[in-house]
Parts: structure tokens; C-alpha cells; sequence
């Protein structure tokens, strides 16, 4: 995995604002599934699992399904690199994450983890 996850293969997957703001929700929260998102940023479901699947792909993003719900968290196996680079990106852009944190908070019905969602 080390060796897919190149400076540029991480920046060019977090240059597009969507998978970026994705990824670091995830970051603060742990896991997610594809509703919280959804709701987080206020995007259509295809386009969130469209974003999460480039992400999965690429190497930075692992998922689990529990019944019909898949949950995302970042990749187990993430060099200490790219954990330094999300960890610094999210305590410098609080704010930016401001609006997509407010509706993540106001979700109804988040699931617990062991939980099935929505």
C-alpha cells in the first residue's frame, strides 16, 4: 500500500473539495457511513458513493458493510505520512468544516456503529 500512496496519487485524490471534505469528516469521526455523509455535505447519494469509491480505490479510505449500510474509515494500512497530512489539514480547516459538522450533528436517527443505519 505504501508504495500506491505517492504524494501525488494522495494530493490528486484530495484536490477535488467533495472527496477532500469527505475525508476529513472521516477523519474526525472515525467512521462514517454513506447516509451520515450525504447528509453531512448535502450531496445526492450517487454522487457521495461515487466520490467514496475513487477513494476506496486509490487506497485511502476502507469499507464495511453491515447489512445493507457501508461504513468508511481510512484505510488501516495508511502510511503515518498521510495520517500527519489529514490530522494537520483538519486542525488548521475547522472551520471549513463547520456547515457539513452542524448537519452531521443534526442528523436524526445516526446509527450507532453496531447498529444497522438510518
Amino acid at each position: 500500500m505504501a508504495n500506491l500512496l505517492t504524494p501525488t496519487a494522495v494530493f490528486k485524490a484530495l484536490a477535488d473539495e467533495t472527496r477532500a471534505r469527505l475525508m476529513l469528516l472521516i477523519a474526525r469521526e472515525g467512521e462514517l457511513c454513506v447516509c451520515e455523509l450525504t447528509c453531512a455535505l448535502g450531496e445526492s447519494q450517487p454522487k457521495i458513493s461515487r466520490h467514496l469509491a475513487q477513494l476506496r480505490t486509490c487506497g485511502l479510505l476502507a469499507d464495511r458493510r453491515q447489512g445493507q449500510w457501508v461504513h468508511y474509515r481510512l484505510h488501516p494500512e495508511l502510511p503515518d505520512w498521510v495520517h500527519s497530512v489529514l490530522n494537520c489539514a483538519l486542525d488548521a480547516n475547522q472551520g471549513w468544516l463547520t456547515a457539513d459538522v452542524t448537519r452531521l450533528d443534526a442528523m436524526g436517527g445516526r446509527p450507532e456503529r453496531a447498529a444497522t443505519c438510518c
